[in-house]
């Protein structure tokens, strides 16, 4: 069973989420304010948590952060009122793995949460994936460069998996979405774009870090297709 916390202070929405979520047969928690989102953070692991970026008592912005400092492999998905895309892509780079923009549908939340929440386990003895000094090890869900780890939110680990299978493969964006996210995805590419942006950001300053300099691949944009790990 899943472990959901639902971040919403408005209670006719939040008693819709909480009803809905846990006749899909999700555990969840509910808190109003941020704070006390923050605080059941700290004592409860979650592995999705639905947050509405209007709160009362913190930026949801702001809640995002401190929930991804404190639960790193936690999924963060979005809920927000805000239609301006700037707030939708500030909200994905403070950490968020995805946003719903209200009104939705409650079909489209719950089919979001089964994509989010449908990671499939490898098997025991897979091998790791190995780019010039770059490796993926897909077992524990780490990834090295010279064996110093590059911290990875867990949709940015799926999607250089997927770049990675095999290296060098070109990959379209439709394909991107469907292995990533789902194939009945509802919502908009802006989520892939900002997470290529990010990992690419992510492998850049590791082979910073690196001494001697380390061979890092590079995620080249494929115009009208897709991206390529080279």
């Amino acid at each position: 069973m899943s472990s959901l916390l639902v971040v919403e202070d408005d209670e006719k929405i939040g008693s819709m989420l909480l009803s809905a979520l846990e006749s899909a047969g999700h555990e969840t928690t509910w808190e109003r304010l941020g704070a006390g989102a923050l605080d059941a953070a700290t004592t409860t692991p979650f592995d999705l948590v639905l947050l509405d970026l209007g709160l009362p008592d913190v930026d949801g912005i702001e809640v995002c952060r401190r929930l991804k400092a404190r639960q790193p492999g936690c999924v963060v998905v979005m809920l927000t009122a805000r239609h301006d895309e700037m707030d939708v892509v500030v909200g994905l780079e403070s950490g968020a793995d995805d946003y719903l923009i209200k009104p939705f549908r409650m079909a489209e939340l719950l089919a979001r949460v089964r994509a989010h929440l449908r990671r499939a386990a490898p098997a025991p003895n897979a091998a790791p994936i190995a780019c010039g000094d770059l490796s993926i090890d897909l077992v524990a869900r780490r990834c090295t460069v010279q064996a110093r780890e590059v911290v990875l939110r867990p949709k940015e680990f799926d999607l250089l998996v997927r770049l990675a299978s095999p290296p060098g493969a070109a990959v379209s964006r439709d394909q991107l979405i469907a292995d990533v996210w789902d194939r009945n995805w509802f919502g908009s590419t802006k989520t892939l774009d900002v997470h290529v942006a990010a990992l690419r950001q992510r492998l850049a300053q590791a082979a910073e870090l690196s001494t001697p300099a380390a061979a890092v691949p590079a995620i080249t944009t494929l115009r009208g297709h897709g991206y390529r790990l080279d």
